[in-house]
């Protein structure tokens, strides 16, 4: 099998500049996402080296040679960067040329430029260099769920590592020589899985970024954007698997129903903006004084909700309290305004028996009722007295309310 050389640059220059166009048009259309700008111009400069590889013969090797290596490690390096900037990391300009002014700097060798292992060692050693630091972005960003973030780890990874059956490390392959590497189907093998990697690895970026921006919107529709908590939509979804745990491993589940004391008047005084601060107070604080497997929600306006799981009626109680003072000692000062907000809480706990968040926040909020009426910042626990308490002061005041009417007729 030969491998038609003619034929492979004209297909690699084709597929290259067309995907990198591709990725700048999906970039276009989400310009949000940059990383993509950077993959689509990583195609761009390989099918640019690619035409200057095409062009040996007929200019000078510090062109076809010198040069075309020199753009076509740029081209990793842009890549590599997009990696980078996909995950939040800024870009380096420094190492984005490290690999293209090493090798102009080498190649001037007189040791070296007389070599051609050598230089085909170090080209494929700063390529698969390149290859692997993208591949380790991708690793560094995957607390992030993306799952066609490991096809690519993997793919770059092995890619890199095929590298070596370009340079004269090959030699230690008991089945193939460095002499015979160079015209056998080795390199049509080699040659190949280079432009089925760029293809794939291309759609495979442009999955990435799709599978990002799908995730961001499904995000923005379950997460407050002041608060950065769950929204009452995303808590109560939430609230249904935990529902469903209970079910099959029944463990004591706490809900705390919250609420922010005189918001209104923070509000009137200070003014709304002051008043969105001190909910990101609470929020912030709130998250720091439980465990991140509770949940925890804004139900709207100054209202929050929490649901703790396997603990004791105490630990929950201890929980609340914490959450009460932190929140006290956080909203003293907010922006140089002498604020002391404070929060009341109402608890409802159960043990083992059924948990139906519906029936659980009923109670606390009852709990919260309770609160508010005996002096607000302070925790009231949902308990059956409560309950009659509160019934019997809403059917005395339905009695004096039919008295009043029957005496105004």
């Amino acid at each position: 099998m030969k491998l038609d050389i003619s034929t492979l640059f004209l297909v690699t220059i084709y597929v290259e500049a067309i995907l990198g166009l591709l990725l700048l048009f999906a970039w276009a259309q989400n310009t949000s996402i940059h990383g993509v700008a950077w993959w689509g111009f990583g195609h761009l400069f390989r099918a640019g080296s690619v035409v200057l590889f095409g062009m040996y013969g007929s200019a000078p090797n510090l062109v076809t040679i010198d040069l075309a290596n020199a753009v076509l490690f740029t081209s990793y390096a842009v890549t590599w960067t997009g990696a980078r900037v996909f995950g939040g990391r800024p870009v380096e300009p420094v190492y984005l040329v490290t690999g293209a002014v090493l090798w102009l700097l080498i190649c001037r060798l007189p040791w070296l430029s007389d070599s051609l292992e050598l230089r085909v060692l170090l080209a494929s050693g700063i390529i698969a260099a390149y290859t692997w630091l993208t591949a380790f972005e991708f690793w560094r960003g995957r607390d992030e769920a993306l799952v066609s973030r490991w096809p690519a780890i993997f793919m770059l990874f092995a890619h890199g590592a095929l590298f070596l059956l370009r340079t004269p490390l090959v030699a230690v392959l008991p089945w193939l020589s460095v002499s015979d590497i160079y015209g056998s189907v080795w390199l049509t093998v080699l040659s190949f899985e280079a432009v089925l990697f760029t293809i794939s690895i291309a759609f495979i970026l442009l999955a990435m970024a799709k599978e990002r921006t799908e995730l961001r919107h499904k995000t923005a529709a379950m997460i407050d954007p002041l608060t950065g908590l769950s929204n009452r939509r995303s808590f109560m979804e939430d609230a249904v698997h935990l529902r469903d745990r209970h079910r099959s491993n029944p463990k004591p589940v706490t809900v705390l129903l919250m609420d922010m004391d005189h918001f209104k008047s923070i509000n009137d005084r200070f003014g709304h903006a002051v008043g969105d601060q001190v909910l990101e107070v609470f929020a912030e604080s709130t998250q720091q004084s439980i465990r991140s497997s509770d949940l925890i929600g804004r139900l709207g306006g100054e209202e929050f909700a929490a649901v703790l799981y396997d603990l004791s009626r105490e630990k929950a109680f201890a929980v609340a309290e914490r959450i009460r003072a932190s929140f006290a000692d956080a909203a003293l000062e907010v922006n140089d305004h002498p604020i002391a907000a404070t929060v009341s809480i109402g608890l409802a706990h159960c043990e083992l028996e059924a948990f139906e968040l519906d029936e659980m926040l009923a109670r606390a909020d009852r709990a919260l009722y309770t609160a508010k009426e005996r002096g607000r910042n302070r925790i009231e626990t949902a308990s059956l007295d409560l309950y009659r308490g509160r019934d019997e002061r809403s059917e005395a005041a339905g009695a004096m309310a039919a008295t009043s009417r029957q005496s105004a007729a």
